[in-house]
């Protein structure tokens, strides 16, 4: 296999987010909007974008900032709606190359969306060129989007925002079928985690459980029956 140089794994990147950037503007357009209709101002719902990147954490935290002082609520909802991302860095920094060190870790634990993740972690040897790359047009989108949300306010009617908000869903499955059908191993992963949610959603002391909690409880769920029923030889996997 040819070796690619800097600018090819940057360019490769580049193609690889760019269904994650367009399917971040749509989503990240109804936070713009919603962000204005709770008194936000444009630039103060974009800079939440721009320093933050996460769908649910944003959607909460709003919330919570409509009723000053109440900081407890706010670190434990973002602890506990964005604490899976620690986990998807911690499993894609044992992907990255040895030149993907010191500072650039800090950038890839800033970046690590779960679309992000779910592309990046598909790379056997992931190199800094390439997740900045894969980067990119989703930071792009995901702040583009706010801004025009926030500029454009409640000017698009509530279907048309409403399907807006399912893009998203899409992208993921966009994700992960291709893997599915690449990998049978990976289904069974997918079963878990959908029954895992199921519980969460259904069962009523469960379902108190918040929604970032849970995710991050139904992906360690999944990783593990992935890590029992489908154990990889690290000697195979050095090949």
């Amino acid at each position: 296999m040819k070796k690619r140089n800097t600018g090819q794994e940057f360019v490769r990147g580049l193609h690889a987010g760019i269904p994650i950037g367009l399917g971040y503007l749509s989503v990240s357009f109804t936070f713009g909007i919603m962000a204005v209709s709770y008194g936000f101002t444009w630039w103060q719902a974009l800079v939440i974008s721009m320093t933050t990147v996460t769908s649910a954490g944003q959607f909460a935290g709003i919330g919570v900032m409509l009723h000053p002082g109440h900081y407890i609520e706010m670190l434990l909802s973002q602890l506990t709606i964005n604490v899976r991302y620690s986990f998807m860095s911690i499993s894609l920094s044992q992907r990255t190359d040895r030149r993907f060190r010191g500072l650039y870790r800090w950038l890839l634990g800033f970046f690590v969306t779960d679309e992000i993740f779910a592309v990046a972690v598909t790379e056997e040897n992931v190199r800094r060129s390439f997740f900045a790359g894969l980067s990119a047009v989703p930071y792009l989108g995901w702040s583009a989007g706010t801004l025009i949300g926030a500029l454009l306010g409640n000017v698009l009617p509530a279907r048309l925002m409403s399907a807006l908000s399912l893009a998203i869903y899409g992208m993921f499955v966009a994700i992960v079928v291709p893997e599915m059908k690449r990998k049978k191993e990976v289904i069974f992963v997918v079963l878990a985690a959908f029954a895992a949610s199921c519980l969460f959603y259904y069962v009523p002391a469960l379902s108190r459980v918040s929604s970032g909690l849970a995710i991050s409880i139904c992906a360690v769920v999944a990783a593990a029956v992935g890590a029992v029923l489908f154990p990889v030889d690290p000697e195979k996997e050095a090949e």
